[in-house]
C-alpha cells in the first residue's frame, strides 16, 4: 500500500513529467524566458489557473484525486496513471533513504532551481557551442583544479605553471556577474 505522502509525491513527479513532455511537444529548443511562458499554458491546458500550478510545483499544494483524474483526462492519460511511477525521478523520492542512487540518476536535476541551471547551461551552449565550452571548461578548471603547494615543486624551485591565479579583483568579479546576468531572467521567490 502506497503511503499518502508517497503518492503525492508520485503524482508530482508525475505531473512535472507531463510539463516535461508538453514542453517537449510545443518547442523545439526552450530557454528560461519561454518556459515561463508555457507554465501558463500547460496550466491553461490541464484546466487550472497558473497561480495553482505554481503551488503544485513549489509542493504548498498537493494533487488530489479529482485532479489527478483531471490530467489524465486533460493529458490523454489511462485512468490511474498520475498515481503510478512513470518519471525517472519519481523511483528515486520513493525508494528507502539507505539505497544507493544508480549513476543515471546522480546527473539528473532534482528540483526546479537545478532544471532551471541544466536549462540556462543547454540554452547558452546550443546558441554558442564553442564559446560555452571553452567558458564552463574553465570555470569548472577554476574549482576541481587543486591549487600546487610550493613543496610539491622540483628541488624546491617554483615552477609558473604550477602557480595558482591570483584572485580575481572585486571589479573583475562584479564585471564578471554583470555579464553572466545579461538576458537572464531571475528565479522566482518560493512563498
Amino acid at each position: 500500500m502506497t503511503s499518502a505522502t508517497d503518492l503525492a509525491q508520485i503524482r508530482l513527479d508525475n505531473a512535472m513529467g507531463l510539463f516535461d513532455e508538453f514542453v517537449r511537444n510545443t518547442i523545439k529548443h526552450p530557454d528560461a524566458a519561454t518556459l515561463r511562458g508555457l507554465e501558463g499554458r500547460f496550466a491553461e491546458k490541464v484546466h487550472i489557473q497558473p497561480s495553482y500550478w505554481s503551488q503544485i510545483k513549489g509542493r504548498s499544494r498537493q494533487i488530489g484525486e479529482r485532479l489527478a483524474r483531471q490530467f489524465e483526462l486533460l493529458c490523454h492519460k489511462p485512468n490511474g496513471w498520475m498515481d503510478q511511477i512513470h518519471t525517472p525521478g519519481a523511483a528515486a523520492a520513493t525508494r528507502p533513504a539507505v539505497a544507493a542512487e544508480s549513476p543515471s540518476d546522480s546527473h539528473a536535476p532534482r528540483d526546479d532551481d537545478e532544471r532551471f541551471i541544466v536549462g540556462l547551461v543547454l540554452t547558452y551552449y546550443r546558441r554558442h557551442p564553442q564559446k560555452a565550452r571553452t567558458r564552463l571548461l574553465d570555470l569548472l578548471g577554476e574549482v576541481l583544479t587543486p591549487s600546487a603547494t610550493p613543496a610539491a615543486s622540483a628541488g624546491g624551485a617554483k615552477d609558473k605553471a604550477a602557480q595558482p591565479k591570483p584572485a580575481p579583483t572585486p571589479a573583475e568579479t562584479n564585471a564578471l556577474w554583470l555579464r553572466s546576468q545579461v538576458g537572464v531572467a531571475p528565479l522566482r521567490q518560493k512563498k
